[in-house]
C-alpha cells in the first residue's frame, strides 16, 4: 500500500521547510550515470517521448538491513534450523528494510531542490520505495536523461530510456529507478494448440469416468488420456482426489493476472461444471484484487480481445486452481500497467513495471495466501541487473512471512532459435534464460507430459519446450550446491560460453503441462505451457499447506532450501527429455535435478508426509 503524504512524520514536513532556506545540495550535485542497459533486439526506437506525458517514477532506496533479512528467510525456511516455520510479521520485515535516515533526508532533498515538494510524494509500507509522477520532461530534468518511444515487434510501444544519471552522492542510496531503462514485459507462459473440436479428439474418452463420483480405485490409465489433460487426472496422477481440505479459509491460494488479463467467471463455471461439478459455485465466489487498473472484465469479448485470446491465461490458471484445490478460497491479483503507449494520445501517461505494483501491493496486505502462482516472465536481459536485483529482494519480503512464490520456466527451452544472443552490444550467441526464475528466492516451476512415465514437455505442434537454465545474473544460492553441481560438472564442455555454469538454476520442480483442457469464450480448448504446471503445482503444494495448518503446524514458505534439503526425495523424478532451443537439443533430464524438470512432479502423500516429518 502506498501511503499518502499527509501520513508521514512531521520531521520529514519540516526538513522540506529547512531545505527551503538552508540546502547544500547545490555545492554536490555533479551527476554521473547510475545505470545503463541496452535496448533489447525485439525494440525499436521510433521517436521521442512527449514531453507532456506522465510518468509514474518508483525510487528504490538501499535497505538498510536486508541481509539481516535474506538470514532470517534461510533460517526460517531450512528444516534443521531452530527458526523453521517461525516467519516474519510485516511489521518486522519492514523495520529490517527501512531505508536509513540519512538515505531519506538525502532523496528528499534531492526532489525539493528540483521543485518536487513533500506533498507529491507517496511511499511503501517501509518508505523504501518513494513513488511520484511527474510530467516526462520534468524526470528528464531530474535523471539526466532523454526517454524516448520503443516499440515491440508486435506493435505495442512503451516509453524509456537506456541510460539514467544522478547525483554521486546518491548513487549509493537509490538502488533503482523504474521505469527508466527495463524493457521487461510480463508475457504469459502458455501456448495455444487448437479447439478441441478441430482435431477428432474423443470427448467420450476424456469424460468416461464419471466425475462426480469416482471409483475410491481409479487408477492412472482411467482417469488420464494424453490428449487431454483434466482436474480428475491430475488429483488422480498427483495423489489428491482423497484428499479434503481441512482448514478452507486458514488456508488460500493466489494467482496473478498481467496484460489485462482476468479470469472469466462464466467459463471457469463451465468447465467446472464438466470437471468438477462440486466445485461449480466457486467460480463466482473466489476474491478479485484489481491493482493499479486492472482489468476484470466479465462481459464477453469484443472481436479484437477474441482474436488476441483475452483470458486464456486467466482462464487456464483459475480452473486448474479450483479444480484441484476446491474448497480452498481463490484469490485472485488483477495487475494493470499492461495497456500499450500510445504515443498519439493527447495526455498519455507511461505505466509501472507490473511485478513491482503487484508486490508492493500485496506486501501491503496484512492476510496474504500461503501460496501464489504466476505464470508470467520475460528474458531476463531485458531486465537491467539492478532492477532485478531490487524485484527480486521484494520476492524475499514475502518469502520470510511465509509465501510460497511459484512462477512458471517458460515454454522455449534455452530459448526460440534465431533470438539467442546477448544485449550487450555484442551480439554474442546465448542460451536466454528467464526472469524472475533466476531469483534465489522463489520457486521455478518447469512441465511435464503423458503419465508412465512423465517425461520433459516437447509439443511439435506448437513449438512448446519446457524452460530452462542458469541465471546471469543472480550466482547459485548455497541451497543448489549439493544438486546443481553434479549437474553441471556431467555437462563438461557441452555448451561452454552458452550458459554461466555459476549461476542460479533452474526450474526446481515441475508438473503436468501439456494439452490442458480449458474452457474459453463457452468453447473447450487445449493449451501447452508452464502457465499450465505452474497453477497445477501451486494446488498441489496448497494442499500440504492444508494439512499443515491442520495440525498446527506452519505453512511451506520459501519452498527451496526445504526441497533441496529433503523436500526432493517426495517428487517423482523425471528421467526423459530435453530443454530444446537456440538451435540445440539443450539441457537433458537426467536423474536428480536437471535443468528441465528440476526435481520432478510433486506426489501428494509423500510430499504431505514429508513436510510434517520436517517439524
Amino acid at each position: 500500500m502506498l501511503l499518502p503524504s499527509y501520513l508521514t512524520s512531521t520531521v520529514a514536513v519540516a526538513l522540506f521547510s529547512y531545505l527551503a532556506t538552508c540546502s547544500p545540495i547545490q555545492s554536490r550535485s555533479s551527476y554521473a550515470v547510475k545505470d545503463t542497459h541496452h535496448v533489447p533486439r525485439r525494440w525499436t526506437r521510433v521517436g521521442e517521448a512527449p514531453g507532456h506525458g506522465i510518468v509514474n517514477l518508483e525510487i528504490a532506496l538501499k535497505q538498510s538491513r536486508f541481509e539481516e533479512l535474506e538470514r532470517c528467510l534461510y533460517e526460517v525456511s531450512d528444516p534443521d534450523h531452530h527458526r523453521y516455520g517461525d516467519h516474519l510479521t510485516s511489521d518486522e520485515v519492514n523495520e529490517l528494510v527501512k531505508p536509513s535516515d540519512e538515505s531519506l533526508n538525502l532523496v528528499h532533498e534531492w526532489l525539493h531542490e528540483n521543485g518536487i515538494g513533500a506533498e507529491k510524494l507517496r511511499y511503501s509500507e517501509a518508505k523504501d520505495w518513494v513513488k511520484v509522477s511527474l510530467p516526462i520532461a520534468h524526470a528528464e530534468r531530474l535523471l539526466d536523461t532523454k526517454y524516448s518511444v520503443y516499440k515491440h515487434e508486435d506493435g505495442t510501444h512503451i516509453v524509456r530510456t537506456p541510460r539514467w544519471s544522478l547525483p554521486t552522492h546518491l548513487h549509493k542510496h537509490i538502488d533503482a529507478i523504474q521505469p527508466t531503462n527495463s524493457f521487461f514485459r510480463a508475457a504469459p507462459k502458455k501456448s495455444t494448440v487448437m479447439p478441441v473440436a478441430d482435431d477428432g479428439q474423443d470427448m467420450a474418452a476424456v469424460s468416461k469416468v464419471d466425475v462426480m463420483n469416482p471409483p475410491t480405485d481409479l487408477t492412472v490409465a482411467q482417469a488420464c488420456n494424453v490428449s487431454a489433460v483434466t482436474p480428475l487426472c491430475l488429483r488422480t496422477l498427483y495423489g489428491t482426489i482423497n484428499y479434503k481440505p481441512q482448514v478452507p479459509g486458514k488456508n488460500k491460494v493466489g494467482l496473478t493476472n498481467y496484460l489485462n488479463e482476468a479470469n472469466n467467471r462464466s467459463d471457469v463455471f463451465l468447465f467446472l461444471q464438466q470437471f468438477r461439478p462440486e466445485a461449480s459455485q466457486a467460480a463466482f465466489t473466489f476474491q478479485v484484487e484489481v491493482i493499479a487498473n486492472g482489468d476484470n472484465q466479465q462481459t464477453p469479448d469484443n472481436a479484437t480481445q477474441l482474436a488476441e485470446g483475452k483470458d486464456l491465461e486467466g482462464n487456464l490458471d483459475a480452473e486448474t486452481i479450483i479444480g484441484i484445490d476446491y474448497p480452498t478460497p481463490l484469490i485472485a491479483y488483477n495487475t494493470g500497467g499492461s495497456p500499450p503507449f500510445k504515443p498519439d494520445d493527447n495526455t498519455p501517461t507511461n505505466t509501472n513495471e507490473p511485478y513491482l505494483a503487484w508486490v508492493q501491493y500485496v506486501l501491503a496486505q496484512k492476510n496474504l495466501p500461503q501460496v501464489i502462482s504466476t505464470s508470467y516472465g520475460d528474458d531476463e536481459q531485458t531486465v537491467p541487473e539492478s532492477y532485478a536485483r531490487t524485484v527480486c529482494n521484494q520476492f524475499a519480503k514475502l518469502g520470510v512471512q511465509g509465501v510460497s512464490l511459484l512462477f512458471a520456466s517458460g515454454d522455449d527451452g534455452v530459448g526460440p532459435t534465431g533470438s539467442c544472443f546477448t544485449n550487450d552490444g555484442k551480439n554474442t550467441s546465448a542460451f536466454l534464460p528467464s526472469f524472475p526464475d533466476g531469483c534465489p528466492y522463489v520457486t521455478s516451476v518447469g512441465a511435464t507430459k503423458n503419465f508412465n512415465p512423465e517425461v520433459a514437455a516437447f509439443d511439435p505442434r506448437n513449438g512448446f519446450v519446457s524452460g530452462g537454465g542458469f541465471s546471469n545474473y543472480f550466482k547459485r544460492p548455497a541451497y543448489q550446491d549439493a544438486a546443481v553441481k553434479p549437474y553441471v560438472a556431467s555437462l563438461g564442455n557441452q555448451y561452454a560460453g552458452l550458459y554461466n555454469k555459476q549461476g542460479r538454476g533452474y526450474p526446481d520442480i515441475a508438473a503436468q503441462g501439456q494439452l490442458f483442457q480449458t474452457v474459453w469464450n463457452g468453447t473447450i480448448r487445449r493449451l501447452d505451457g508452464t502457465s499450465a504446471s505452474t497453477p497445477a503445482a501451486s494446488a498441489i503444494l496448497s494442499l500440504v499447506n492444508d494439512a499443515l495448518l491442520a495440525a498446527g503446524r506452519k505453512p511451506l514458505g520459501f519452498l527451496n532450501p526445504w526441497l533441496y534439503k529433503r523436500g526432493y526425495q517426495a517428487f517423482t523424478d523425471i528421467l526423459s527429455g530435453n530443454s530444446m532451443g537456440c538451435g540445440t537439443d539443450g539441457f537433458p533430464a537426467v536423474k536428480g535435478w536437471d535443468a528441465v524438470t528440476g526435481f520432478g512432479t510433486p506426489y501428494f502423500p509423500k510430499v504431505k508426509a514429508a513436510a510434517l516429518n520436517s517439524y
